[in-house]
C-alpha cells in the first residue's frame, strides 16, 4: 500500500480546512510536516487532489471523490485501534445539535451516552441549522440533531420526533388574557426572533409567508434563553420551541398564545452524511435517541432521564 493512515489523516484535515497551516495545527503538526505529507500523498498516488489558489486548496473532482473514502478508512481504523486495544469499539464521537435541541435535549442524552460508554470521547457542537448542515456536508460531524429542514444532495435526512413552536408573551402583556390571537393582532406587535439561518426562524417565517403585512421585529436573538428573558421584561412578543418553554409556562413566567391561524409543527431530523462509515458510536447513540422519544408524539412530551 502506498499511503499511511497519516497521509490520509492529513489529506482530510485539509480538505476540512482548506489550507495547510490551519490542517497542520488541528493535528498537532508543524506546517512542514502536514505539507510534507500532503505532497507524498499525491507524488504517490500520481494524482492531484486539490486546486490551488495562493495558500487557499479547494478539492477537485478527484478529491471529492476520495474524501468520503478517506474518512470511512479512518474512521474504521480508530475502531480496529480500539479493539486492540481491549476497548468496545466506541472510540468517538462528534455530535452538532441544533440551539432547541443542544439546550434542552443533547446534553443529557450525551451523558446518558457516556454513562453507558465511558471509554467513549464524545464531542457537542452547538449551532444553527445552516451551520451544522454545512459541517455534516464536509465531515466535520459524525450526526447532526436538527430543527430546521436540508436538502442537502449529498446528506441522508431522517425524522426523529414531532415539535411545536408557540407564540408566547409576558403574564401582563395584554394579548395574555385573550382566549385566542389573530393575525391581525399579531402583526401590531413588537417581536424578538431568533436569527436567520435558524431553523426555528425559518419554520416561523413559513408560517407566516402569506401574511401581506411585515412585522415590527425588534430584536433578533440567537440563544432561547435571551428571548425568554427579554420577553419576560415587557420588550415584545416571541415564537419558539414548546420544548424550550415548557418551565417557564409552568411557572407562570411566560404565558401561551393561541394562535389558530398558523400553522408551526415542524420535525426534528437525524442527519449525517450519506457517504459516512456509520460507526459503532453513531449507531449507539442513535438508537438511544429513539428509545428516548418512542411513543412520544411531541418533543415537549418527552421525559427526561436523570444523570446522576
Amino acid at each position: 500500500m502506498r499511503f499511511t493512515l497519516r497521509q490520509l489523516q492529513v489529506f482530510v484535515a485539509v480538505a476540512q480546512q482548506g489550507n495547510v497551516s490551519r490542517a497542520a495545527q488541528t493535528l498537532a503538526l508543524s506546517q512542514s510536516a502536514a505539507s510534507t505529507s500532503l505532497t507524498e500523498f499525491e507524488r504517490q498516488s500520481g494524482c492531484q487532489l486539490f486546486d490551488r489558489a495562493g495558500k487557499r486548496l479547494s478539492l477537485n473532482a478527484l478529491g471529492r471523490q476520495v474524501l468520503p473514502q478517506a474518512v470511512a478508512l479512518l474512521d474504521q481504523a480508530r475502531e480496529l485501534e480500539d479493539v486492540l486495544n481491549g476497548k468496545s469499539g466506541f472510540g468517538s464521537l462528534d455530535v452538532g445539535a441544533t440551539l432547541t435541541i443542544g439546550n434542552y435535549l443533547a446534553t443529557l442524552l450525551i451523558g446518558g451516552f457516556m454513562q453507558r460508554h465511558p471509554e467513549c470521547q464524545v464531542r457537542l457542537h452547538v449551532h444553527n441549522t445552516q451551520q451544522i448542515v454545512q459541517q455534516i456536508a464536509h465531515y466535520e460531524l459524525d450526526l447532526g440533531l436538527i430543527e430546521g429542514d436540508c436538502q442537502h444532495p449529498d446528506i441522508e435526512v431522517q425524522p426523529w420526533v414531532e415539535d411545536d413552536l408557540v407564540v408566547f408573551c409576558a403574564p401582563n402583556h395584554p394579548l395574555a388574557q385573550c382566549p385566542q390571537v389573530s393575525l391581525d393582532e399579531l402583526s401590531r406587535e413588537a417581536w424578538i426572533l431568533r436569527e436567520q439561518g435558524s431553523g426555528t426562524r425559518r419554520t416561523f417565517d413559513q408560517a407566516m409567508r402569506h401574511h401581506p403585512t411585515p412585522l415590527n421585529i425588534r430584536l433578533e436573538l440567537e440563544h432561547t434563553e435571551a428571548i425568554k428573558r427579554a420577553v419576560e421584561s415587557g420588550l415584545g412578543i416571541s415564537c419558539i420551541s414548546r420544548l424550550a418553554l415548557r418551565d417557564a409556562f409552568r411557572r407562570g413566567s411566560l404565558v401561551p398564545l393561541e394562535t389558530p391561524d398558523i400553522d408551526l409543527r415542524r420535525q426534528f431530523y437525524f442527519i449525517w452524511h450519506r457517504q459516512k462509515y456509520q460507526t459503532a458510536a453513531m449507531r449507539e447513540f442513535l438508537e438511544q435517541c429513539r428509545e428516548l422519544t418512542q411513543g412520544v408524539k411531541r418533543s415537549d412530551e418527552i421525559v427526561l432521564p436523570s444523570i446522576a
